[in-house]
């Protein structure tokens, strides 16, 4: 049977009320029992809810022969303590309906109840009753009516209280920049910050806290931070230098990062646990993982959450076996730890270790189910990873809707991933922006536009599109189905752009051939003050070699670690070889990968020969070619590129015995491809496959259209040559 919640305002509309409640009235008459028994039974009453026995509590209350506010307002206080709120509402409700006047404390207290249980419409018949007994401006009463709208997101309703009462109340300016904050209203928060009569430590925490937890607003947390230091306002606290530490670490700023570290030492914060963890954590983040073990070392008796920071960032980093060593050493573990270490024994190809894990695990949640479901589709068990699924049913989150997605995606099943979206939309599960990214990358691997543009049109429904996760995908969807200026679309519809959605579009152009749009958006990006990394600059590179801009990609290779301190590595090198090698500089592309740093791979070496092959300088194909048999003997493109290089020099022997060569390792050059999109279905077709389920009415027409081309050519054969003849004769 469902609970109905209780009403505080029947006495208004329903003189039934007053009817059922008529008895009671018999409380207005002269207490039976003396005072000093009323006020024991209220400490007791008290005492009892300290400790948590509230049913005893309850019975002393329901005994009493009469109840005081005071004893209503302590047992209305005991359930909100211990979280029993629809108990404490339920209570109000009664106290209210049996004519005993609500006090100040008893609406600040039911306004938190409100607050922390989510009862919207309780609350709001709550603060008619506060205008009706004239109490919002008590102090306590006007900053729970703020809080409790801020609380259940009803930002407009806290907004409306903080203008009619905030003259009177100072309390009102910090309750209202938190509401701001929780919604991420950052604007309005600055704004209302800017305009406190007075700033705490806690105001600046506040407001920094929230440009840190933001997506782009980590740079305006540390500048808030610089700010404060020099105000000479306030001295920041453990919580303060807790938010600017892990700002430093989503920024990767290391040299920031290590500068707030002596801050925190010169305050004497350096043995906070807290704060600890977030220097693990941000030490992680910033792939100084040294560092990381040298702070938890130094804590001498580090807790649950530092040790599993530092597993998360060891894992991070590829050094499963440290990561094991500190896990096998705790004495207490949690499912967080239990997660970490079953995701890193997968991403180090140790499956049977991460199912081994699981089945050893006594508390399984959501979340271990979650990381499971990836472990399996990673390792291409999407059979094991589905059963997973279809057992969570009941307690799925959207975590695991888009592990079951991604999972799908990344063994090739996109159609059955689009299914399982369908199905989630029906339920009415909430999408997040991972759901869209890998769908988005579904529509990708397909190659289906259309399949795309159907997604989008879903994604502008929903807050997403100006995400810039959601919308960098889009970026790359759009660019590599062919629709640069879809891309560019979404592109301008990033609220804030990352360096990754930047380098999402230089990629697109890239890919189109684009160099000099791909030049120009670069230097957007400068302009922007956003700072490029690798990835930025493998797109760049590229898009100058596929349009021959020579001096303008060695430019950019030069100043890549001069001025943005990027180090080269070797997909740079890739792109430099090929730059130099499609404009026909291939001596100097030879030159350049001798005199590398490091040690080229088949993948540079790959792009000198396919160079070699596009010049037709037949002296370097062969010297390249054995280059890299030398480092992968089964490199395919070497192999055919050589032999197709013996059949122009008409070498028979030498194209047989690499064709034999080729043969005998079990090799096989993928054929090439091509497709199309009808009715939103993709058909791949390869030379001579007959897998199509239409593939006979599919030949049957390359026969017919094959016979009218060859009967048109002979046609205009005939025809041109009679032609020239009847010239000839006049």
């Amino acid at each position: 049977m469902m609970l109905r919640k209780p009403s505080f305002l029947g006495t208004w509309t329903h003189s039934r009320w007053r009817k059922s409640f008529k008895p009671l009235a018999t409380l207005c008459q002269p207490p039976q029992t003396p005072h000093d028994h009323i006020v024991s039974t209220n400490i007791s009453i008290t005492r009892y809810c300290k400790l948590g026995q509230l049913d005893v509590a309850r019975n002393l209350f329901d005994e009493m022969p009469k109840q005081t506010v005071v004893s209503w307002n302590t047992m209305i206080s005991g359930y909100s303590k211990w979280g029993r709120y629809y108990e404490a509402l339920k209570l109000t409700s009664t106290m209210h309906n049996s004519n005993i006047k609500l006090n100040d404390t008893t609406f600040s207290t039911t306004l938190s109840v409100c607050a922390h249980s989510g009862s919207v419409c309780e609350g709001k018949e709550l603060h008619c009753l506060v205008l009706k007994s004239g109490l919002e401006r008590f102090e306590l009463v006007g900053s729970a009516l703020l809080y409790f709208y801020a609380s259940c997101i009803e930002i407009e309703g806290a907004k409306q209280v903080f203008d009619e009462l905030h003259c009177e109340n100072e309390l009102l300016w910090s309750l209202m920049l938190v509401g701001y904050v929780q919604c991420n209203l950052m604007s309005e928060a600055l704004d209302v910050f800017n305009k406190m009569p007075s700033r705490d430590v806690v105001a600046w925490t506040t407001l920094i806290s929230g440009y840190a937890r933001s997506e782009d607003g980590c740079e305006w947390a540390l500048e808030l931070f610089r700010r404060m230091r020099g105000s000479g306002e306030v001295v920041p606290n453990e919580f303060t230098l807790d938010c600017v530490i892990r700002a430093c670490g989503r920024l990767g700023s290391l040299t920031e990062g290590r500068i707030n570290h002596g801050l925190l030492i010169k305050y004497g914060f350096e043995f906070d646990h807290s704060i600890a963890s977030a220097l693990i954590e941000f030490y992680c983040d910033c792939e100084a993982i040294d560092d990381a073990k040298r702070v938890y070392d130094w804590m001498g008796n580090p807790g649950l959450n530092a040790s599993n920071s530092l597993i998360g960032g060891l894992i991070f980093m590829g050094r499963i076996e440290d990561a094991e060593l500190i896990f096998s050493r705790l004495v207490e573990k949690n499912p967080v730890s239990y997660n970490l270490m079953i995701k890193g024994y997968a991403m180090s190809g140790q499956v049977k270790e991460s199912e081994r894990l699981f089945k050893r695990m006594t508390q399984r949640t959501i979340v271990s189910l979650n990381t499971m479901i990836f472990v399996y589709s990673r390792n291409g068990e999407i059979d094991k990873a589905l059963k997973l699924f279809e057992e969570t049913k009941g307690e799925r989150n959207p975590v695991t809707w888009n592990s079951m997605m991604s999972g799908y995606s990344q063994n090739h099943q996109h159609e059955e991933a689009f299914k399982l979206y369908l199905t989630m939309h029906r339920l009415l599960i909430n999408h997040t922006r991972s759901t869209f990214s890998a769908l988005f990358h579904a529509c990708t691997c397909l190659g289906s536009l259309q399949l795309g543009q159907s997604l989008h049109a879903h994604v502008i429904k929903t807050p997403f599109e100006s995400n810039a996760y959601v919308g960098t995908s889009l970026v790359d969807m759009y660019s590599k189905c062919g629709s640069i200026p879809d891309a560019q679309k979404s592109f301008s519809s990033i609220s804030s752009p990352n360096v990754v959605a930047w380098t999402a579009l230089i990629n697109g152009y890239a890919h189109h051939g684009l160099g000099s749009e791909a030049i120009l958006l670069f230097e957007d990006m400068l302009k922007q003050g956003v700072v490029p990394n690798g990835g930025t600059f493998v797109g760049i590179l590229s898009a100058c070699g596929r349009a021959g801009l020579v001096d303008e990609g060695m430019r950019l290779f030069h100043i890549m670690q001069n001025c943005y301190g990027v180090t080269p590595t070797l997909e740079h090198y890739a792109c430099v070889v090929d730059l130099l090698g499609r404009s026909g500089h291939l001596q100097e592309a030879e030159e350049f990968i001798k005199a590398m740093p490091i040690e080229a791979d088949v993948v540079v070496w790959g792009a000198l020969l396919s160079a070699c092959w596009f010049w037709m300088k037949m002296e370097l194909i062969g010297r390249v070619a054995e280059k890299i048999f030398s480092l992968d003997p089964k490199a395919v493109s070497a192999h055919v590129i050589l032999s197709n290089m013996h059949s122009i020099l008409g070498k028979w022997g030498e194209k047989m015995n690499v064709r034999k060569r080729l043969r005998g390792l079990g090799l096989k050059k993928d054929p090439g491809c091509s497709w199309i999109e009808l009715e939103s279905s993709v058909h791949v077709f390869y030379v001579e496959n007959r897998t199509h389920p239409d593939c006979n009415a599919i030949y049957a027409t390359l026969e017919h259209l094959t016979s009218n081309i060859n009967s048109i050519v002979q046609f205009d054969f005939y025809f041109g040559s009679t032609s020239i003849v009847v010239a000839d004769f006049f």
